[in-house]
């Protein structure tokens, strides 16, 4: 996924954002996201050599939201872990210095910490020649997840790594694959500025569900896999729907219920919250009906400077270097 024509000083990962849940597919199911207008939605990580054992600082649009102590960051986590991982390979770090460019809000829905513990790991594993296998780092990095979330997912951090839209199996060995994806379908995500702990969204859920609720979130999975295998595109939007977080979500999020009325009559394919919130997502297949739907929603669903929205697409690379200086 990265290249070792990097692997001299200094390397530059990227990592994409995500929108996990997707409506249909709680804990199961997550995409990648790129912006149409080419800009980039997501974390960098710089790893470059030191002289130090260790060294993290933090730059961009939300490192103020961010820890003061370097030692609670998540990417030492990542670094103790890589580490520990290498030793087992009978390898050692290098010093090095890690930045990361927050670019993510935190508590967004849009995979802010998948990010940068992507980021990290992508960028640790390239500075030190990949070791590291693709599976050996999607479990890395569900670890690493799990410590902020207070559970293993991989929702976010494997359509991050692995790009595209990604089906979590945890089954006969395989963590996650990728599905096919509706290419003509814009993905409008925005956030509103406020903030949903994923705790918080959690807590709210229920711990009991009734059966029939059960028996339509499989009947609506597995018909939206089975739609985007054989490209039924009618049938893939018209399971978009959510019977097991959103009707207690939604509560959380103020404006969500004007943003589907508005999606609505716009012509939207769907509309639903990403990851745990705040962030929502609005499925289109018109590029200018999706310009004009961010262009409401960012006149009346988002409540802050720290609020924005795109027009996306599927981010099918995932993961990658992208050079080495940010």
């Amino acid at each position: 996924m990265s290249s070792d024509m990097y692997q001299s000083s200094s390397v530059v990962a990227y990592a994409p954002a995500s929108s996990a849940n997707l409506s249909v597919g709680f804990d199961v199911l997550g995409a990648a996201l790129a912006p149409v207008n080419g800009t980039l939605l997501g974390d960098r990580v710089q790893v470059k050599t030191a002289d130090v054992p260790f060294a993290l600082s933090s730059v961009g649009r939300y490192a103020h939201k961010l820890p003061d102590d370097p030692k609670k960051n998540i990417l030492f986590d990542c670094w103790v872990a890589y580490g520990e991982a290498l030793e087992k390979r009978g390898l050692t770090l290098k010093p090095l210095e890690m930045v990361l460019e927050k670019n993510l809000p935190v508590g967004s829905g849009l995979g802010s910490s998948a990010c940068s513990v992507v980021a990290a790991l992508e960028g640790l594993n390239a500075f030190h020649g990949e070791p590291l296998n693709e599976h050996d780092m999607l479990l890395l990095m569900g670890e690493m997840e799990g410590r902020i979330s207070g559970s293993v997912h991989y929702d976010n951090v494997a359509p991050c790594y692995l790009g595209g839209m990604q089906l979590v199996l945890e089954e006969h060995g395989v963590i996650s694959q990728g599905i096919p994806v509706f290419e003509q379908w814009y993905w409008v995500v925005c956030y509103p500025g406020t903030v949903v702990s994923t705790a918080a969204a959690r807590a709210i859920l229920p711990a009991q569900y009734r059966r029939q609720d059960c028996l339509t979130y499989g009947r609506r999975l597995a018909a939206f896999v089975h739609a985007s295998y054989t490209g039924q595109e009618g049938l893939a939007a018209s399971v978009l729907k959510d019977v097991i977080a959103e009707p207690y979500r939604a509560a959380l999020i103020e404006g969500f219920a004007e943003v589907r009325a508005q999606a609505a009559q716009n012509g939207a394919l769907a509309t639903g919250i990403s990851g745990s919130g705040p962030t929502v997502f609005v499925v289109m297949k018109d590029l200018a009906q999706a310009e004009r739907m961010k262009d409401w929603m960012e006149a009346h669903f988002v409540q802050n400077e720290d609020g924005f929205a795109r027009v996306c697409k599927l981010d099918m690379a995932g993961a990658r270097v992208t050079g080495s200086e940010l």
